[in-house]
């Protein structure tokens, strides 16, 4: 599956949600897209081209849904997470 195929009841399923109507789904969901696109320097159009940046963002969201939080700890950044994005970076600077 690619990243633009995720819908809210895939998150919500990954977090073992009852139902996807929870609010935060959304812009979680956005800040995972934006933190991907951040680290990796990629396009919207180029995610869908790795299908294993769908495991990075599922990993974001639940980090955040668990924390609370619409962004990630740069100094605390899950290591699959890192190791995912980093073969992927295209911005060294």
């Amino acid at each position: 599956m690619t990243i633009s195929e995720i819908k809210k009841q895939n998150v919500a399923d990954f977090l073992r949600l009852d139902d996807a109507s929870d609010t935060l789904l959304t812009p979680i969901m956005d800040a995972a897209t934006k933190y991907i696109l951040d680290y990796t320097g990629m396009t919207e159009d180029e995610l869908d081209d790795h299908e294993d940046l769908y495991t990075a963002f599922m990993v974001l969201c639940q980090d955040m849904y668990d924390n609370r939080a619409m962004y990630v700890d740069k100094n605390n950044v899950n290591r699959v997470v890192d190791s995912i994005l980093f073969r992927h970076r295209a911005n060294f600077v």
